[in-house]
């Protein structure tokens, strides 16, 4: 699945005045997570296992 494939979405950790964003999208197999300002920059992609590390209490639906 190419990154552009993905369904982006804010993250609710973001701040509200939109200067602080994150997007998550979250595939099968791993988590990617972005700067919401610039959608062809930089991204990370996790296992959903290291994803919950960061985020202990996320679904792993």
């Amino acid at each position: 699945m190419s990154t552009t494939e993905l369904a982006w979405f804010k993250s609710s950790y973001s701040g509200g005045s939109g200067d602080s964003c994150v997007e998550v999208a979250v595939s099968p197999v791993t988590v990617h997570i972005r700067d919401s300002k610039v959608d062809d920059g930089p991204q990370l992609a996790l296992a959903r296992a290291s994803w919950a590390s960061f985020v202990p209490y996320a679904t792993q639906a």
